[in-house]
């Protein structure tokens, strides 16, 4: 059975892991209220870009994009895939890493020539300890998502699907599903199919044709760049997002833990001091009494 020391020594020390848990949970909720406040102050600017190309197919039924599928092809073009993988800097965020990473283990495998660009340091851990390649790593991303980064790496992918080293862009990222749920998520970036912007619910009718300068096609390559990067800036910051509430879960978990813990030590604590107490009394009462015989003995012998 441990000392009365030694269980006062354990309880100490989960206090102080107690602490650092309780506080690491404050910080992923504050992190977490900025990043989603960061997060709308920008989704309207996308969402009216979104609405903007849907007006254009809607307008132009012939819009032709490199960023579209012809409606003349039937499935998915195979080739080799780029996929961004975002992970977060660190662990301590429960199965949040191990779930992304499981989703692109098993693209690699159905696509042995998918070609990984890694978000954070932890999934860039992962594949080097494995020797899985990858061809670039945005370690900076993942703590601090800005728009001036998602613009970055949809500049660098979007340079391998123009010079035609890919053929489709994939983003594999975690999602705050209800503001509670976190999801992970498979998503093919570019090529799109057109249907996906020809929902118009609660439009306005497009009245007066639209006139393009220089090409229709010019219009929407720019509007599809800036349309990605806006993406990829809300799949990284719904990421962050994800792994603080991943952290919050596992930091709250580990505080009820502790508190339990903490619960148990304490009725041990106090059942083995109170053990020792009783113990020291019973030996003074023994020595006591011993002490009372012995001056007796000496007494009847004088």
């Amino acid at each position: 059975m441990a000392t009365a020391k030694e269980i006062r020594d354990h309880i100490v020390s989960i206090k102080k892991t107690h602490k650092i848990t309780k506080a690491m949970y404050l910080i992923s909720s504050a992190k977490m209220s900025r990043a989603k406040a960061d997060l709308d102050r920008t989704r309207p600017y996308f969402n009216a870009l979104q609405a903007e190309i849907k007006r254009i197919f809607r307008t132009v039924e012939d819009a032709d994009s490199p960023y579209i599928y012809p409606d003349v092809l039937p499935t998915h073009p195979n080739g080799v895939f780029a996929c961004l993988v975002i992970t977060a800097d660190k662990g301590l965020a429960g199965s949040y890493n191990l779930n992304v990473i499981r989703e692109a283990e098993a693209l690699l495998a159905e696509h042995p020539a998918t070609r990984l660009f890694v978000v954070g340091d932890y999934g860039r851990r992962y594949f080097m300890q494995r020797s899985i390649p990858i061809e670039t790593d945005f370690r900076y991303s993942a703590k601090n998502p800005t728009m001036e980064k998602a613009r970055e790496i949809c500049n660098l992918l979007l340079s391998e699907f123009n010079a035609g080293a890919v053929s489709k862009i994939i983003v594999i990222y975690t999602d705050v599903k209800n503001g509670l749920e976190i999801e992970t998520r498979n998503v093919r970036l570019i090529p799109f199919h057109k249907d996906y912007f020809r929902t118009h619910e609660n439009e306005k009718t497009v009245t007066v044709p639209f006139e393009f300068m220089p090409s229709v096609s010019a219009v929407l390559e720019s509007i599809m760049q800036s349309y990605i990067s806006g993406y990829i800036y809300s799949a990284l910051v719904d990421s962050f997002c994800s792994e603080q509430q991943a952290r919050m879960t596992a930091m709250d978990g580990a505080n009820r833990n502790a508190e339990k813990l903490l619960g148990e030590l304490s009725a041990q604590y106090n059942r083995v001091r109170q053990s020792a107490i009783t113990m020291s009394i019973t030996e003074v009462s023994a020595g006591a009494k011993a002490q009372k015989q012995n001056s007796g003995g000496k007494r009847e012998k004088q």
